[in-house]
């Protein structure tokens, strides 16, 4: 949620940061209009209840007609508080809607523009040359399959479209991967969770993901709970409504989950393998941090990420992403893309995003400052691991005979040097 005083204080910021999302400015105008309403619906009710009570004192002393009086004018005050009441109450609810649709205001530097306009910041490795090595890559799903890893037709017998069944060298391969991340999540301080992967739709509005994605969503009706596309949505909401310490430092944890995405918008994107899925695995960084440290901790969970990348032995390359393609909570986004041979292209493989304060103002999770009182806590995440990994470990380190080389990192973990076609 966007800090009321910032846009106070400083509405062309906050224009300027709709601007470079391609949304709405006007929409700052609107919220500062509605929460003068808000203060005016709120002192004339403040003065009314004031009257009243000074009323209730008067009439107990009063007889006679000035106590008739009295009664009369206590009733059209009490049904003017009522109406005051009411209108503060719309006021206040008109001001939080608005205040929902502004997305996290950006930070200095963040490229403007859509979803093409991001800006390189370093690559790192150097695709393979399959052209000279004398043979035609596979994608990964041939490869999968030739392995007996992957198994989309059963998956979609069973579930339908976008699920698949991960089995024998595929699964063993998951779970070295996430198994890896965790450990390297543990070395770093980071504490391991589990996470609950349905979330009460408060926590869910409160980490952001109600705004404008919530077609994205899966929703049970029934129980009016939401499954998680992120462990960051539980992670979130897991100090809301708590004062922390952080007085020693950061608070990080590592969580793991399985994760759902409805795709809403993606119909003939990616139909192929496990690229655009509805079902995946996913080991999440998530921090809590006093606002002034939140920019180095971004710093950092870029680095723990591309860490891991080269542990993957992957050819890669780092985006600063534009405005306009920052969810509504982040106010800024570096993506690590890793080189797909068949489709000779960069695709995502991690994000990590500063959400500053916005998410803990809406879930109210505080910290005590130094020398008294509390302020918000700044809030981060970035992924570690996750199962569209596989498509670019299984493309990158593919042979002609349709084995697959395991990278180093992971030998230990898999028992495995090779996966071999079934």
């Amino acid at each position: 949620m966007i800090d009321l005083k910032l846009l106070r204080d400083n509405p062309d910021r906050v224009r300027a940061s709709q601007r470079a999302r391609g949304e709405d400015e006007s929409v700052v105008d609107a919220v500062l209009a509605a929460e003068e309403k808000r203060r005016s619906s709120l002192t004339a009710f403040e003065q009314l209840r004031a009257e009243q009570k000074s009323m209730g004192k008067q009439v107990a002393q009063a007889q006679g007609d000035e106590k008739q009086a009295l009664l009369a004018r206590t009733k059209e005050i009490a049904a003017q508080v009522k109406a005051n009441q009411a209108a503060a109450d719309e006021a206040a609810e008109e001001l939080a809607t608005l205040q929902r649709s502004i997305g996290n205001v950006i930070e200095d530097g963040v490229p403007v523009g859509g979803e093409d306009d991001y800006v390189v910041l370093e690559e790192v490795g150097t695709p393979r040359d399959f052209e000279a090595e004398g043979f035609e890559p596979k994608d990964h799903l041939a490869l999968a399959e030739g392995l007996d890893a992957l198994d989309m037709e059963r998956g979609a017998k069973v579930s339908g479209s976008r699920f698949y069944f991960l089995k024998g060298v595929g699964a063993r391969l998951e779970m070295a991967m996430l198994n890896l991340a965790m450990n390297k999540a543990i070395e770093a301080g980071f504490v391991p969770m589990i996470t609950p992967t349905l979330v009460k739709a408060d926590v869910m509005a409160g980490a952001g993901f109600l705004d404008h994605h919530a077609d994205e969503v899966y929703r049970l009706e029934a129980d009016d709970l939401y499954l998680t596309g992120t462990s960051e949505v539980a992670l979130a909401g897991y100090h809301a409504d708590e004062i922390l310490d952080l007085s020693q430092g950061p608070i990080r944890y590592a969580g793991q989950s399985t994760c759902y995405r409805r795709e809403a918008g993606s119909y003939g994107k990616d139909t192929r393998g496990i690229i655009r899925v509805h079902q995946f695995n996913k080991i999440e960084m998530f921090v809590y941090c006093k606002p002034e440290d939140a920019e180095a901790q971004h710093q950092e969970l870029l680095a723990f990420e591309k860490q891991m990348l080269e542990l993957m032995e992957l050819p890669y390359r780092v985006i600063d992403t534009a405005a306009g393609d920052l969810g509504g909570p982040a106010a800024r986004k570096y993506d690590c893309e890793a080189w797909v041979p068949t489709q000779g292209r960069h695709r995502e493989l991690t994000s990590t995003s500063n959400c500053t304060t916005f998410q803990a103002r809406r879930l109210k999770t505080r910290y005590r400052v130094d020398g008294g009182g509390t302020g918000t806590a700044a809030t981060l995440n970035g992924t570690l691991a996750t199962t569209r990994w596989l498509v670019a470990i299984l493309e990158n380190h593919q042979q002609a005979d349709g084995s697959v080389v395991v990278p180093a990192a992971l030998r230990p973990l898999i028992g495995l040097d090779v996966l071999t076609p079934a």
